[in-house]
């Protein structure tokens, strides 16, 4: 069975669902990843050695349970994090449960590229800062994310496309979305039809998503 445009109209309404789902859950994770992760990957900078509110108990803390999840494949958390989904959304399927997966998945990979877009900055501007008297907040508020906007910008985009790929992941458990309908539709009914859609789809979604992320960091790149 090749592409069939027909069916592929019969279906409409379950793929626009399925699409929805998927931005849903996107954009649960992203906000919970920017409004956690940012400063998170902002503590883990400060907290370095030779840095303003160095901390070596803090940094290695935070540093071991970034690491720890990260290293974790999507697939593994998504089982292993059943009875924190259950507590917090009262079930284990369906797109809002598939974003508390999604959302701690998302949090340490975002701190780290803020982390490591701080890193860029040179520490002789922090140094000066420091030298006037500025307070912490100030050096994070005035100095830190002006000089990281691009990077961390850039990291936003890397961040959702990852979560495109997990969203889609997600189906396989039953999270809903893209990856869900591909699951059902195209791989246990052999439907070459809603495969080949639901790919076409994903490779639309991170195409643009990709352009916008790179038009918004060239916007705001005053260097």
């Amino acid at each position: 069975m090749g592409f069939d445009f027909q069916h592929m109209m019969e279906l409409w309404p379950d793929i626009s669902k399925a699409f929805g789902e998927t931005l849903y859950m996107i954009g649960i994770s992203l906000s919970i990843a920017i409004v956690v992760g940012l400063p998170l990957g902002i503590v883990l900078f400060v907290t370095d050695r030779g840095l303003f509110l160095e901390n070596r108990l803090v940094k290695t803390v935070l540093g071991f349970v970034v690491n720890m999840v990260r290293s974790i494949p999507f697939i593994i958390l998504l089982v292993a994090l059943i009875p924190l989904t259950k507590l917090l959304v009262n079930s284990t399927i369906g797109p809002a449960a598939a974003s508390v997966s999604l959302s701690v998945a998302a949090i340490p990979f975002f701190a780290r590229i803020v982390e490591t877009s701080l890193r860029e900055i040179d520490k002789g501007v922090i140094e000066a800062a420091v030298a006037v008297g500025a307070t912490p907040w100030m050096i994070i508020k005035d100095v830190l994310l002006p000089e990281a906007k691009t990077g961390i910008v850039q990291g936003i985009t890397i961040t959702i496309i990852s979560l495109v790929a997990y969203s889609a992941m997600a189906g396989v458990v039953g999270g809903g979305g893209i990856g869900d309908l591909a699951i059902r539709f195209g791989y246990y009914r052999y439907d070459n039809t809603i495969m080949i859609v639901t790919v076409i789809i994903l490779i639309v979604l991170v195409q643009i998503l990709q352009q916008l992320g790179d038009w918004t960091s060239k916007a705001i790149d005053k260097r």
